[in-house]
């Protein structure tokens, strides 16, 4: 590897430390630490039925701190169907 090359690397391997928008903005929910385990959860079942447990914590701090008003989110009522949520929207 080139000095070029090497000090490229080293600036890419800075700019993955900075936080990207995205971060940013779950840093900003106050759920980082939910929302990156629900991800690691995902990313080892690759089912987001295996991770009910990880939904839910990160379901409740969103409310915790009022995200759902600042998103204008909605919840699913159980039992409800697609049409009826559509239309409550």
């Amino acid at each position: 590897m080139s000095k070029d090359e090497s000090n490229a690397a080293a600036a890419a391997a800075e700019d993955d430390d900075e936080p990207d928008e995205w971060d940013k903005r779950i840093f900003s929910t106050g759920c980082a630490d939910e929302n990156a385990k629900l991800t690691d959860c995902y990313f080892e079942k690759r089912d987001w039925r295996a991770c009910k447990d990880e939904m839910e914590r990160f379901r409740e701090c969103w409310k915790a701190h009022r995200n759902d008003e600042r998103t204008s989110t909605k919840d699913v009522e159980p039992g409800d169907k697609l049409e009826d949520n559509e239309k409550r929207l």
